[in-house]
């Protein structure tokens, strides 16, 4: 026995047609992926939603950013990776609320496709993630891009490079410089690998693709508020990547604070209290992170707290207080320790992954009746590459930096891949980049790039 056939927008979906316990998975990113993957063997009926019909692989969407791998070599479509699995159906939709005492979710369409506007459920896993926090400064988003998606990973790259070809027929000295300085915001895993790969497209890809500007003038600031970058690792591993960053050209301003954002550049405050202007035309934002709004609305609902960054507060089993059968994983929650005290996690795909799989295990072990004890994260480690042949790593104690961290870098993203063919083209791309230095997708995308940025 199988869930009914969808019906026609302005109906519902029931839980399931006959005894089948029918599980609906919110998300398809790191976590709700996992969950899918494990009770897809499993005598259930599974739904999963997702407003893009793909898993993005986020780890590497700088590297669309920065023309290195072309979006389908991270991304993978959701209905081909469960397309043997008879009781997995896609649903290509977005959650716009819960109704947690019927049991029910409450859809919108995407992109004209219809959509049922309630699906209910037996189980309900919502893995919503979170997204990069402009803390209050909505109006910088114009101005400063981030890479979290694969569309904004795409602008950026459109970005990068129409601030080249900019700087190539501008005759104005000052204005030149303008468009040859990048600033990253955040020095993060993601915003340390950002500006690393924008110093390797200017150093060394793009220097003899020009005839009026010499790309290695370019300026690639990082900039930080705290005193260090990749404050996640041990300080010794911090240290080593921001002299791997300087031996690229990069510049890191740590202890700096950004307080305005325009299009002109970025306004920085130090711990002094005074101001600096950077003169740019292209601003990466890696800062903070907040929850999907999803974890907002199950706080509301269930009177569930919420931190500043508006991680929802789960039980230890990673379900809503008082609401046993609703999960939510992810960079979106926070789980309560067995001693009462709410434990941040990282938001890393690790923790993601071993909280689908663990919602699902629980699932599982319910339908025959069985005990299941608490969360654990097995923390394996921190990696972050920041250029050719270099990368630092911490490994359950283990402190990697320069080819071997690359390496071992290398090997854990491609195993990550989903897809053979994916796992397959990127290591091709990253043999062929190693060896010629080339990147074959510097593509700009965006009508208009440049003449958009101006303005403002």
């Amino acid at each position: 026995m199988g869930l009914r056939h969808l019906r026609q927008p302005g109906s519902s979906v029931p839980a399931s047609s006959g005894s089948r316990h029918h599980v609906v998975v919110v998300g398809g990113g790191f976590g709700g992926l996992q969950a899918v993957s494990k009770l897809r063997h499993a005598p259930v009926e599974v739904t999963l939603v997702d407003r893009r019909n793909f898993h993005l692989f986020q780890p590497l969407t700088y590297q669309v950013a920065t023309g290195a791998l072309s979006p389908g070599e991270i991304a993978y479509p959701l209905r081909a990776i469960f397309k043997r699995d008879r009781n997995v159906r896609v649903l290509l939709a977005e959650v716009a609320d819960f109704d947690l005492a019927a049991r029910e979710l409450h859809l919108r369409s995407v992109a004209g496709v219809p959509a049922p506007q309630r699906l209910s459920y037996d189980t309900l896993i919502v893995a919503g993630g979170s997204h990069y926090s402009y803390f209050g400064r909505e109006e910088w988003r114009r101005y400063a891009a981030e890479v979290k998606s694969l569309e904004s990973a795409l602008e950026v790259r459109s970005r990068l490079l129409a601030a080249f070809e900019a700087a190539e027929a501008e005759p104005n000295p000052e204005e030149r410089d303008a468009w040859l300085t990048f600033v990253v915001v955040g020095a993060g895993p993601t915003g340390v690998e950002m500006a690393g790969q924008v110093a390797e497209l200017a150093r060394d890809t793009l220097r003899r693709d020009f005839r009026a500007i010499d790309p290695r003038r370019a300026r690639i600031l990082l900039v930080e508020a705290l005193d260090r970058v990749l404050t996640a690792f041990p300080p010794s591993l911090s240290a080593k990547a921001q002299r791997s960053l300087e031996r690229l050209g990069v510049t890191v301003l740590t202890g700096r604070t950004v307080t305005e954002i325009d299009g002109a550049g970025a306004t920085l405050e130090g711990r002094d209290g005074g101001a600096e202007r950077i003169t740019s035309r292209t601003v990466v934002w890696a800062a903070g992170v907040t929850a999907s709004g999803l974890a907002g609305r199950l706080a509301d609902l269930a009177g569930a707290d919420r931190d500043r960054a508006g991680r929802i507060t789960v039980e230890a089993d990673l379900t809503l207080p008082g609401h046993p059968e609703v999960f939510a994983i992810g960079d979106m929650v926070r789980v309560r320790a067995p001693s009462g005290e709410s434990v941040l996690l990282p938001g890393v795909a690790p923790v993601a992954m071993q909280q689908g799989r663990y919602a699902a295990g629980v699932v599982a072990a319910r339908l025959r009746g069985r005990e299941h004890g608490s969360f654990r994260y097995r923390d394996k480690g921190n990696l972050a590459t920041i250029g050719r042949a270099a990368a630092v790593a911490d490994v359950k104690g283990l402190r990697l930096s320069g080819f071997l961290a690359w390496g071992t870098w290398l090997i854990v993203h491609l195993w990550y891949l989903i897809g053979f063919q994916n796992r397959l083209l990127v290591l091709i791309r990253w043999s062929f980049s190693f060896a010629t230095h080339g990147r074959g997708a510097r593509l700009i995308t965006r009508a208009a790039a440049t003449g958009e940025q101006r303005q403002g």
